[in-house]
Formats: C-alpha cells, sequence, structure tokens
C-alpha cells in the first residue's frame, strides 16, 4: 500500500501506529490534528490496506505511508500496537530489537510474550502500557515500593461486550438470552486474560502495576442490567487500603470504553510535557 506521505517536523519524533481500529483512528486523528506536540504521525501498518487508505483520505488532513511492521519499526521512534493481541510479537519485535519505545495496548498478550521485555533490556527500548479502561495504576505502582497484600478485580460488561470470548466458546457457554447479573469466572489474572483476552486488559496492566498475575483475583460478570463496562478495584497493602470504581462509557466496539483512546492519546502526550502528572 502506498499513500500519499507528508513528512513531520524535523524536530518532531516520528509515532507509526500498528492497527487502525477504534483506538487507533482516534490517536491517528489526535497527531493528525497536531495535538500532541513533539509527536507526529508518520506510517501505519494494517491488515486492510485498502479500507485504511480510504479512512485516511476521508479524516486526515495529511494521508500517511502503509507499511510492514518491520517498516514501521524501522522508521519510527514511537510503535503504537492497536492490532490486538495475536499480532503483538510481529509488531514488537522489530521495534524493540531498534531500541523503540513499544506502546501496548493489547497488554494481556505480554504474558504468552515474555521475551519482549528481554528485547526491551538488551537493545535499550521500552514496553509502555497506558492505563487503558482502568484507574489507579499509580496509587497501585506505589503501594508496591511497600508491601501490597491483595489485589482484586471485579469487572461488569453489558452482554454485548463478552460475546465470542474464548472461555464461553470452548464451554459452550450461551449468555445471549440472560437476564439477570452471572458471574463468568473466578481467578488470577494470569487464567483471565487467556479466558477473556478483548476484555480484561486491565487485569493485566493491574497485576503488572502491583503484586503479578498469579497473585491478582479477578471476577467477570455478564450483566445485563449495565450500560457501562465497570471495574472495581480493590487494593490492601501496608501504606493504604483503597477502593475505586469506573464506568466507561463503551465505545463503536463494545468490547472497549471510549476511555481507553484516550488513555492512549494522555500518554503519548507526557513525552514532550512540560508538566507531567502522576506517578
Amino acid at each position: 500500500m502506498s499513500l500519499p506521505h507528508s513528512l513531520p517536523h524535523r524536530s518532531a519524533q516520528r509515532v507509526g501506529i500498528a492497527g487502525l481500529g477504534t483506538i487507533g483512528r482516534a490517536l491517528a486523528r489526535a497527531l493528525d490534528a497536531g495535538d500532541l506536540p513533539g509527536l507526529a504521525l508518520d506510517a501505519v501498518a494494517v491488515h486492510d490496506s485498502a479500507k485504511a487508505g480510504a479512512w485516511m483520505r476521508e479524516h486526515l488532513a495529511r494521508p500517511v505511508d502503509g507499511v510492514d511492521f518491520e517498516s514501521l519499526a524501522a522508521r519510527c521512534d514511537w510503535v503504537v500496537e492497536c492490532a490486538g493481541a495475536k499480532l503483538l510479537r510481529a509488531i514488537g519485535e522489530p521495534a524493540l530489537r531498534r531500541g523503540r519505545r513499544l506502546v501496548v495496548m493489547s497488554s494481556g498478550a505480554l504474558l504468552d510474550a515474555p521475551e519482549l521485555l528481554e528485547l526491551a533490556r538488551a537493545h535499550g527500548g521500552q514496553i509502555i502500557v497506558p492505563t487503558g479502561g482502568l484507574l489507579g495504576l499509580d496509587a497501585v505502582s506505589a503501594a508496591r515500593e511497600g508491601v501490597i497484600h491483595a489485589v482484586t478485580l471485579v469487572t461488569r460488561k453489558p452482554v454485548a461486550g463478552l460475546l465470542g470470548a474464548p472461555l464461553l466458546v470452548e464451554q459452550g457457554i450461551d449468555i445471549a438470552h440472560l437476564d439477570a447479573p452471572a458471574c463468568l469466572f473466578r481467578g488470577s489474572a494470569r487464567d483471565a486474560a487467556r479466558a477473556f483476552p478483548a476484555n480484561v486488559n486491565v487485569a493485566v496492566a493491574l497485576s503488572l502495576a502491583g503484586i503479578g498475575v498469579d497473585r491478582t483475583q479477578v471476577e467477570v460478570w455478564a450483566d445485563p442490567t449495565v450500560s457501562r463496562n465497570t471495574h472495581t478495584v480493590r487494593v490492601d497493602a501496608d501504606s493504604a487500603s483503597f477502593s475505586m470504581t469506573i464506568e466507561n462509557i463503551p465505545s463503536d466496539n463494545p468490547k472497549t470504553g471510549r476511555i481507553a483512546a484516550l488513555s492512549l492519546i494522555a500518554c503519548l502526550r507526557k513525552a514532550h510535557a512540560p508538566l507531567r502528572l502522576g506517578s
């Protein structure tokens, strides 16, 4: 795919986006509008180049090149994964071998790709996981500097946001006609990420900030009485005990809250911000 390409300003760091779904498009629009000083959209890597090209011509002032993952890593300072868990290795490995900053939205996939962290260490790269649809990761990270005794996450989603999850498919569980809340899963964040890979990236982000994927406990509920993706975090530590709840308004993708894309934009904004808040 070859699309009209406009070079960013020399002082701007180049950003490459892998995947132009709900989150990737939001980031592309923000970069194209110049809303993230010091960063410029340089290239995208997508599966459907014709569809992506049409969207960029309609929505962006400066459509950019469509490239493969290797080229994305070669030309961009920042590589942002918005393409889904199955493609994380293919996106992340070339970026980290070149010492790039890799921003990962599909954080659950990191559990099955520990070599990416080793690549980052070996080549001076960095893996960045935005807060996404969760909250309070700064408080959890601070508590980890002391002793955290327990962390739990309770996720409640509208039924549509959980349809097609691997656990439901494997066990033949039909939730399409639920008329009352149902707990679909209780267990570790590691097992939750494998059972609901498109739904509980927040569980992995929480566990990485805190006490790990095997000690972080997760509940997943399908709830026909709610219209928002709701996450409640409870932490018991030697420095503080706290609980937090966020109710995310779904995007056009019912599995993803609107705030996930905004979290990514906020994360990248910090790259060159004169004032940075939060730990």
